[in-house]
């Protein structure tokens, strides 16, 4: 079972980008799913938002009012919307449950540069 994060790319600061999720319906419909990035230079994924099963969401400080985690009306997607983008927020981008107990995917890039 594998969680595989798309969508990430070069966005300018202040700008936008979604990410997307895809999994099984089975896998994301009955757990909670969780957006994580790892930093450049560091070796620990931090969490960044969180959907749970009944639509609940929570988010990291850093990135509260500007990203929104979401669950597609297909059920088999989770999306991340970025918004306000910074510096900052330049990392590799994963998807898995939360918690983490799924492989990790290979993750996408999010590079923002003024």
């Amino acid at each position: 079972v594998q969680l595989q994060a798309s969508g990430g790319g070069l966005a300018q600061t202040g700008g936008s980008l979604r990410l997307s999720c895809a999994a099984s319906e089975s896998i994301l419909s009955v757990n909670n799913i969780g957006w994580y990035r790892q930093i450049p230079g560091k070796q620990q994924r931090d969490m960044v938002a969180i959907v749970n099963t009944g639509n609940a969401t929570s988010y990291a400080p850093s990135v509260q009012g500007r990203f929104a985690i979401y669950r597609g009306n297909a059920e088999n997607t989770v999306y991340l919307q970025m918004n306000s983008l910074k510096s900052e927020d330049t990392a590799v981008y994963y998807c898995n449950t939360w918690p983490g107990f799924a492989p990790w995917g290979q993750g996408t890039q999010v590079t923002v540069s003024s």
